[in-house]
């Protein structure tokens, strides 16, 4: 079992600026539900804000699912320049970080996990009891964020991003990714709405109100899916599978299985295991946009499959 080293750590730069934009992001989508109490208490809710919503976080969710996590973190699939780079761009939209850094960061995960050198494990140095349980919790579905002592080294754990001159242009162009993020929802609510109006609360809901749900069921993947739910797959980490998580998690629920198979394109590997990510990878593969499929047979998991009874 290897140790963290200070090659493995992103040396710290910009602190102060790094921890006023992630609190902007964190909270300015929290402050965006009272807009959207207002707005349903007055019944001004339109079909058009629900339906920039839909599209908004499929688009973004799946961008990280599918382009952030298993293109490219895990090299699930090969596929081509013009498919990474709309998968690349629609994470990079979703505002959860620049995309080399991403996946950076849960490649350090995967080296570390539930251990010393994990970015954001709730079991390590939090205590004992119920408050170390919810101290761990809450490190590991949004603290880490502002902490940059266990951040992964860029260079260590994402050096072939960096050189992918695809990659490196997306991460180059992060902010201009954020702002095209929030102009699509205000020109859908527009387009669809056929008002200013309804373009504003578009951007309240395929903006803010996006963010808001994308980015906690993102951080719960870390947090509650590490504590909490059903274990499939012998892992040596406390990953676990979350099954009520599945109509929001794309498939990332999962988590357990995905750590037995950390390169598997598919995450539901059990019965009634539905993975929407998964699906679309699938249906990318029968029209040629991606190859190389990577998925776990059945006598690969029969070996990790934990004895029931």
């Amino acid at each position: 079992m290897t140790e963290v080293t200070e090659a493995d750590i992103q040396p710290t730069a910009n602190e102060k600026l790094d921890r006023f934009l992630t609190g902007t992001v964190t909270v300015v989508p929290f402050l965006a539900l009272i807009l959207v109490g207002i707005q349903a208490w007055n019944r001004t809710l339109h079909v058009s804000d629900l339906i920039v919503f839909l599209i908004m976080y499929v688009g973004t969710g799946l961008g990280i699912t599918i382009g952030f996590h298993r293109m490219l973190t895990h090299r699930s699939f090969e596929t081509s320049k013009p498919v990474k780079a709309a998968f690349a761009i629609l994470g990079s939209a979703a505002i959860e970080g620049p995309v080399v850094s991403w996946v950076a960061d849960h490649r350090k995960h995967h080296a570390f996990t539930d251990r010393e050198g994990d970015p954001h494990s709730p079991h390590v140095d939090h205590g004992h009891g119920l408050k170390g349980i919810l101290k761990g919790l809450f490190h590991a579905h949004v603290g880490w964020l502002f902490v940059h002592t266990q951040r992964a080294s860029k260079e260590r754990y994402a050096k072939d991003l960096i050189d992918d001159p695809v990659i490196s242009w997306v991460n180059r162009w992060f902010f201009g990714w954020v702002l095209l993020g929030l102009l699509v929802p205000f020109l859908l609510g527009w387009a669809i709405g056929g008002s200013l109006q309804l373009g504003l609360t578009g951007l309240l809901w395929g903006g803010a109100v996006r963010m808001l749900v994308l980015h906690h069921v993102t951080y719960s993947i870390n947090s509650l899916c590490h504590v909490f739910g059903s274990r499939r797959f012998e892992t040596d980490d406390h990953s676990r599978n979350l099954t009520w998580l599945f109509p929001l998690a794309f498939g990332e629920n999962f988590h357990n299985n995905h750590h037995a198979f950390p390169t598997s394109a598919r995450h539901g590997l059990g019965p009634r295991q539905f993975d929407s990510s998964a699906a679309v990878i699938g249906l990318m593969e029968k029209v040629g946009l991606v190859w190389d499929v990577k998925r776990p047979s059945e006598a690969q998991q029969a070996r990790k499959l934990i004895p029931t009874g």
